[in-house]
């Protein structure tokens, strides 16, 4: 997540150029409720959802908390179990 499309844009546009994710997928408007140093918060974000591989993850992690606002970005792992072979293929080939 980012706090605005700005920042969201910003960091997508740094991390695909630099070849450490294919694309970057960002949600506007949603709402995340979480617990902040004893406290819960309620905060507007977009979601960030880019598509890497498992060999470039940590590049990609490092370069994404590196281009991050909050002290602790939401950085986490899915892993695609299944896709389309050409757009699998295509990840692969415009990463790393």
């Amino acid at each position: 997540t980012a706090p605005n499309e700005r920042e969201a844009e910003g960091i997508a546009g740094k991390v695909v150029s630099e070849g450490l994710a294919a694309c970057c997928n960002i949600v506007p408007s949603i709402k995340s409720i979480y617990t902040w140093k004893g406290e819960v918060c309620t905060e507007s974000e977009v979601l960030c959802i880019f598509k890497t591989t498992s060999d470039l993850f940590e590049r990609f992690k490092e370069r994404v908390v590196e281009l991050h606002s909050y002290e602790v970005p939401e950085v986490v792992a899915v892993e695609i179990k299944a896709g389309s072979r050409k757009y699998l293929d295509w990840i692969d080939e415009v990463t790393g």
